[in-house]
């Protein structure tokens, strides 16, 4: 097997080759460094790299398996963080000149449990300024490309993440999701992201503590190995006021389960959003093949009707919450389409707020009752193929044009105005070569359950074999 092979196995499979004694950490992390030095150049996915670092935590457990010490859930295994996510040593600059040389003197509670869990941190993963919008450029390190065509976007916010698992940088990788950005990435390379539930990774540091919109979330190849990071960061820390009292351990169990006569909606386009005809080719294809898995699947659309309005208002609210200080200290630091997002934040009145959560709480209890019928809604996670990379976002799809530079978001932000978790699992590829994926949501706080889902899909499918060329 070659190194570049390696890098391509399974994260079980490879933390399993290390326990074994069958590779060790260190000739592990050399196969992803010697894979970063052939392909980084091309994608710009990692952009801050800690090689001596890595090296020297490889190396330590090394000599912890030599001694037969237990062994951490991920141990030895590579993982890159996400350009907003703070880490000791490591500069972060959160795609922002204004960061450009940070270097935070703490981790983030994310990070913390990774290094706990035995997994070896070699970087940083490139993320649009901010994290605002799912196009993943910024001025500090430019854009990321797609390791599946190289004149197209990865997506974002977590484009970085989702390049670098696509290629085989890392097998496993953190990201974070407001309005898409764990999901977007995944479909447009192919790869696995899941938003979990508010709370079930608990976020800390956090300016906006009691936001419930913005989780942390894992990425990886495959869903299982998704369900294998969970049992590692997830769980309640005091510091987090919504973090869910809930255990990891859930998410070591085998996710095999039997589907027969389970109930599940299908939602082509989420009630009445635009969608490109060859992500509904590939979508619909997807939603056949997961009638094998003796599911009954009903097409049906959930009543989202407040979500636009309601995810508009909480993030603008958000945005000029923890930016709006920062701007007007810096007017001339920040992207057109920031700026925009959080001027509209200032713009709000009381009212506006109070209507957004009485919307919101509407329109979860109609939503709950749904799910009362149906376990899972199904529908596309983006509504284009991945586009040119040079483009900051669409503002047109099928003939329709688009208000602003978040609405071809809508089939992911929707459901993130609901509270649901949802999960992007590779589906297929349009007739140009380009990822597609399926959004699978599940009922609140059953996150569990989508990751059987969706790997009982996977298994029918397995996309995520399919290799990029590069």
């Amino acid at each position: 097997m070659s190194k570049a092979d390696v890098c391509f196995l399974p994260a079980h499979t490879m933390l399993d080759l290390v326990r074994q004694r069958k590779i060790s950490a260190t000739e592990l992390l050399d196969c992803h460094l010697d894979q970063i030095e052939n392909v980084n150049s091309k994608i710009n996915a990692i952009v801050t790299l800690d090689e001596e670092r890595a090296r020297v935590t490889a190396k330590n457990i090394d000599q912890r398996i030599m001694t037969q010490a237990p062994l951490g859930l991920l141990e030895g295994l590579p993982v890159a963080h996400k350009d907003l996510t703070v880490t000791k040593g490591i500069r972060t600059t959160f795609g922002s000149p204004l960061y450009e040389d940070f270097i935070p003197d703490q981790d983030a509670l994310i990070v913390e449990r990774f290094r706990h869990s035995g997994a070896v941190t070699l970087g940083k993963t490139n993320t649009p300024e901010f994290g605002a919008g799912s196009q993943t450029f910024n001025k500090v390190f430019g854009a990321t490309r797609n390791p599946y065509d190289l004149d197209k976007t990865c997506g974002g916010s977590s484009g970085g993440a989702a390049a670098a698992l696509a290629s085989g940088l890392v097998p496993i990788a953190d990201g974070s999701d407001l309005g898409g950005s764990l999901r977007n990435p995944a479909s447009f390379c192919n790869v696995v992201g899941l938003r979990p539930s508010t709370g079930l990774i608990p976020t800390w540091p956090n300016p906006s503590a009691w936001f419930p919109l913005s989780v942390l979330g894992p990425m990886a190849r495959t869903v299982k190995d998704v369900s294998l990071m969970l049992s590692a960061i997830a769980g309640p820390d005091p510091r987090c006021p919504l973090s869910i009292a809930q255990s990891p351990d859930i998410f070591r169990q085998d996710l095999g389960r039997d589907f027969s006569g389970v109930r599940v909606a299908w939602s082509r386009t989420l009630g009445d959003l635009p969608v490109d005809d060859e992500v509904l080719k590939v979508i619909e294809t997807a939603v056949h093949r997961l009638e094998d898995t003796g599911c009954i699947i009903e097409e049906v659309d959930p009543n989202l009707t407040e979500a636009d309005e309601v995810f508009h208002v909480l993030r603008a609210w958000h945005m000029e919450s923890a930016l709006g200080e920062l701007l007007a200290a810096h007017p001339d630091q920040f992207k057109d389409t920031l700026i925009w997002n959080i001027e509209q934040g200032r713009t709000l009145t009381g009212p506006d707020v109070a209507r957004a959560e009485r919307l919101r709480s509407t329109m979860f209890e109609r939503l709950n009752r749904f799910m009362n019928t149906y376990e899972f809604i199904i529908c596309p996670v983006t509504q284009v193929l991945p586009f040119d990379v040079d483009l900051p976002y669409v503002s047109k799809i099928n003939g329709s044009t688009l208000s602003n530079y978040l609405d071809w978001m809508k089939s992911c932000f929707r459901v993130s105005a609901t509270g649901h978790p949802a999960l992007s699992v590779p589906a297929g590829f349009s007739s140009s070569g380009l990822p597609v994926g399926l959004q699978i949501v599940g009922r609140f706080r059953d996150d569990f359950g989508v990751l059987q889902f969706g790997h009982a899909f996977e298994q029918l499918s397995e996309f995520w074999k399919v290799r990029p060329k590069i």
